[in-house]
């Protein structure tokens, strides 16, 4: 049985070199026409078998210790699992490179159980 690699647009195989098509490159255009922007300090995510749900919001509230804590919601996006892994992906990337440039950004998580 021939083994087959993909290379360059050839694909060669054991015993002979076929040309295959080079597969065209896909432009992206981004259109903010449509786009609103907004602030957030607070982000939650949940998630189901078929979406990934976010939430976006700020609380104004900047004493530590408080036993309550008011997150006005303002947005909600959700994702396919997909499209939210890319997103994982993308946001790794720019915090190592954040982190590169700027120094660490140090968190303040609360304790597992």
């Amino acid at each position: 049985m021939p083994q087959a690699t993909e290379k360059r647009g050839v694909k060669a195989e054991q015993g002979g070199v076929e040309e295959t098509p080079l597969q065209p490159q896909t432009t992206i255009r981004w259109d903010g026409s449509k786009m609103v922007s907004t602030y957030a300090n607070v982000c939650n995510v949940t998630s189901g078998r078929e979406e990934v749900t976010m939430l976006f919001g700020t609380h104004q509230n900047w004493h530590a210790g408080q036993k309550e804590l008011t997150v006005d919601l303002t947005n909600r996006m959700i994702l396919n699992p997909y499209a939210a892994k890319r997103l994982a992906i993308l946001l790794a990337n720019t915090i190592r490179e954040y982190e590169a440039r700027f120094g660490e950004l140090k968190l303040e998580l609360p304790e597992s159980k």
